[in-house]
């Protein structure tokens, strides 16, 4: 009997196409692949990417032309390219990247898998997989996380219904599709009997979720957080348009339901969010975050901003700038706009500059820097809960672990490093008591350093 195919998977993107990955590894393992963690000894390197803005698009290509490289060194057997860069550009890659030995759309990724097995024991498959159609807002099926064991991703819908001016996403991704309440349980509760001890909601408009159904989020979100286990919820990517208010209560009432909002809002200036095709304008978004610290005491906000859009002004971003600091919003991204084909921006007037640009970025995040450096330093000395997911062990059997608050959500916000006694016997997924004794700066990811 031959030895099983032996493949890696590279991960590119979001949370959500973070999803993709995980099932990508499933699908693969469930036709009998060895999946590695790195790619030393693979006979496949599958690279799941991302085209969301053009810096995306660039590391996407760089790391084919990286993975193609070691192909023609013979480390190699394979290369397969899939995920939104395929769903984007199509069969134009294919005479882009001539070496690349399978393209796949974005599917249940069942025929990618059985054609990885293929390829990795020398047959030939067919040189691309278009998807059948858009994914059903169905059950996932089983992932491989990667994720540590503390936390987990949960996708709650499929595509967006908005017609923002910058964003290529409905284009790749289709309209909305919810999933429904009883597939969206079973999912949780798989997650929760594994020992997930944090449920993060992710989707391309988590706000927008059950409106198809004739439901709203919060019955989603209450009937997760009562589902039994011990865990708790996080909501990310709440697009601020008809915001069901009914889940400020569960935010600030529910115990399992995290004080926590991600909510994109892209810009304060009224003449920029009309430029982009957002809704409403920028007094509007001032009084959605006003309501949510009101009905949320001690909320915790986090939003993404886009600088230098077509016609944005010098005014526009002292104006971003003011917003960021009057709202104290230290957890955010900031992104510079990157002219997408394909969007109803691309042939937009009054282009700013990639240096202009750029300083803008810089001065929103020089705001920013200075937020969330004082939020940190005034957790100094104070006592906090840190949910545990990294477990480190150093020379002589010193422990360091990695951690969060509530305050913080995963890989995007800032960690809690703790030492000391209080690292010891301590494992992935534990909730601690920790006492602050430092904070550091933005060159450290403005981590907290706690025993």
């Amino acid at each position: 009997m031959s030895a099983p195919v032996t493949v890696t998977l590279v991960h590119l993107g979001c949370a959500r196409n973070l999803i993709d990955s995980e099932l990508i590894l499933a699908r693969m393992a469930e036709e009998g692949c060895r999946v590695a963690g790195d790619l030393e000894g693979a006979d496949v390197a599958v690279l799941n990417t991302c085209s969301f803005i053009g810096p995306a698009r660039k590391e996407s290509e760089e790391a084919i032309d990286s993975l193609l490289e070691r192909k023609r060194r013979g480390a190699l057997r394979a290369v397969v390219v899939a995920g939104c860069l395929v769903q984007r550009f199509q069969h134009d890659l294919e005479e882009r990247f001539p070496e690349v030995d399978l393209f796949a759309e974005i599917s249940d990724y069942r025929e990618l898998a059985r054609s990885v097995r293929e390829l990795g024991a020398g047959a030939r498959v067919p040189r691309y997989l278009a998807a059948s159609g858009l994914r059903e807002p169905g059950g996932e099926g089983a992932r491989l996380l990667a994720t540590p064991g503390s936390y987990a991703y949960l996708r709650i819908s499929h595509g967006c219904d908005h017609a923002c001016t910058f964003c290529a996403i409905p284009s790749i991704r289709g309209p909305h599709r919810s999933k429904s309440v009883a597939v969206l349980e079973e999912e949780a509760r798989e997650l929760i009997d594994a020992g997930v001890r944090e449920l993060v909601l992710v989707a391309e408009d988590s706000t927008a979720w059950g409106r198809d159904l004739g439901l709203e989020l919060p019955h989603l979100v209450e009937a997760l957080a009562d589902l039994p286990g011990d865990h708790r919820l996080r909501v990310m990517y709440a697009y601020p348009n008809r915001f069901p208010w009914a889940l400020t209560a569960l935010l600030r009432d529910h115990e399992r339901v995290l004080p926590y909002l991600d909510i994109p809002v892209q810009h304060a200036a009224t003449p920029v969010l009309r430029a982009m095709g957002r809704a409403g304008s920028g007094d509007q978004v001032r009084r959605t975050l006003d309501r949510l610290r009101e009905e949320v005491p001690g909320i915790t906000l986090r939003t993404t901003l886009l600088v230098g859009f077509p016609g944005e002004t010098d005014a526009d971003v002292e104006e971003l700038v003011s917003f960021v600091r009057t709202y104290g919003l230290g957890r955010m991204g900031v992104f510079a706009y990157s002219n997408e084909e394909g969007t109803p921006a691309f042939e937009l007037g009054g282009a700013v500059s990639e240096t202009d640009a750029a300083e803008r970025v810089a001065a929103v995040l020089a705001e920013r820097d200075r937020v969330i450096t004082a939020s940190q330093e005034a957790r100094v000395d104070e006592e906090i809960e840190v949910l545990v997911d990294e477990v480190h062990t150093a020379g002589e059997g010193a422990r360091r672990l990695v951690g969060r608050t509530d305050r913080d959500a995963p890989e995007v916000d800032p960690l809690v490093v703790v030492s000391g006694e209080r690292a010891s016997g301590v494992q992935v997924g534990e909730r601690i008591q920790v006492r602050v004794h430092g904070a550091a700066g933005a060159e450290d990811g403005f981590a907290l350093f706690a025993e």
